[in-house]
């Protein structure tokens, strides 16, 4: 059992929601057990305490859009230990958008299923640094069939690639594939806007209305972006999920911040890297794209911290994502760092500084007592 008391400000992941007065939780199993005030203690006796220094608590970040191989390294920038990194973030969930950049990618029906089953199984058993990576993310190819979906989803494969990584461009020849994946419960992610890798190609928001993917893969470019005038268009004709990432075009991110803010659609933005790229890998990304969100756009932080938790679990059927009991107890605990002109996490985010994370859990265990890539934080959580 694990006990977080003396808590500030706790961001519940809920972006109609976003701040609870709750000042204590209790962990038991790897779950929210309960949270309240200090009467919620009464039965927590030889449970590890830690006190959070009246500082805040959000839930674990969850980066919606990774490009991983197996295991910790990439070879499309040859660094090892990006995922582990993360955690230093603040990332405690990542969702793999495709296997692109695997040496010698197969491109056959059964040669990219085999790489999926790999990649998904794989990464439910290594968890670098702690991170819960849902790797294998079937990228479609031509030659697919109805039954190469149930297949893997049979296998537990429940991610397809980013639509265009593939063969499969023709958004006439992607529609019905895409049927076939949600049909077995699968979420599709969508390539968006311009050229991101040889191979790969250019996604417009007529192919986009033409497929209906699940999530609109970078929104703001990965790395180029759509036209001012068609990404309005593509926000004002779906109601589909709509991913900003760190790896994209910074002005496209706050216009489209901006008008889903104005059209009160705040709830269908979730946030991601985009990484390993061409760009590089961040690992503390999904807290840049926070306070960009918050400093440039006008979003308040917590609603901003909420789309890159609450809204990704609500997408993509996550049990984590959220500060509320019988959710999986992935927690960040952080403040303003030291220096910051703002007097909390929040408050130096809106001023677009990063925040000093003091403590990271998953599933309830406390993995990380000091960030190495994050200023530090000017309160510490202790370990009592």
């Amino acid at each position: 059992m694990l006990v977080i008391k003396n808590i500030d400000t706790l961001v519940t992941g809920d972006i109609n929601r976003p701040v609870s007065e709750t000042d204590t939780i209790v962990v038991k199993d790897g779950k929210i057990e309960k949270m309240g005030g200090k009467e919620i203690l009464s039965d927590t006796e030889g449970a590890r305490v830690i006190d959070a220094a009246g500082t805040t608590v959000i839930p674990g970040l969850i980066d919606s859009h990774v490009h991983p191989v197996l295991g910790d390294f990439s070879p499309r920038q040859k660094v090892l230990g990006f995922i582990e990194a993360s955690l230093h973030g603040g990332v405690s969930t990542m969702l793999s958008a495709g296997e692109p950049h695997t040496p010698g990618r197969p491109k056959d029906p059964a040669g990219v299923k085999a790489l999926a089953v790999l990649a998904h199984k794989s990464s439910q058993n290594l968890r670098p640094g702690g991170v819960k990576l849902h790797g294998g993310a079937l990228i479609l190819e031509k030659g697919l069939a109805e039954e190469d979906f149930k297949e893997v989803s049979d296998q537990g494969v429940w991610l397809v690639g980013e639509v265009g990584l593939g063969s499969v461009k023709d958004p006439e020849e992607a529609a019905p594939m895409v049927e076939w994946a949600k049909k077995y419960g699968m979420k599709v992610a969508m390539h968006t806007g311009g050229t991101s890798i040889p191979g790969s190609s250019t996604v417009s928001v007529e192919d986009v209305l033409t497929v209906k993917p699940s999530v609109v893969s970078h929104l703001n470019g990965g790395p180029t972006a759509v036209p001012p005038a068609e990404l309005e268009r593509l926000i004002g004709s779906t109601d589909l999920a709509l991913e900003l990432v760190q790896c994209g075009n910074s002005r496209a991110m706050k216009e489209a911040a901006e008008i889903l803010k104005q059209r009160g659609e705040l709830r269908r933005i979730v946030l991601g890297n985009d990484a390993p790229s061409g760009t590089g890998f961040l690992p503390l990304g999904i807290l840049r794209s926070v306070a960009f969100l918050s400093s440039i756009a006008g979003i308040p932080a917590e609603q901003a911290l909420c789309m890159a938790t609450g809204n990704t679990a609500l997408t993509y059927g996550l049990n984590c994502g959220f500060i509320e009991e019988g959710r999986e107890a992935d927690l960040v605990i952080m403040d303003a760092p030291m220096g910051s002109a703002g007097g909390s996490a929040l408050a130096a985010l809106e001023l677009g500084d990063l925040p000093g994370v003091s403590m990271v859990i998953v599933d309830g265990e406390l993995l990380l007592q000091k960030s190495n890539n994050t200023p530090p934080p000017t309160r510490k959580a202790q370990l009592l």
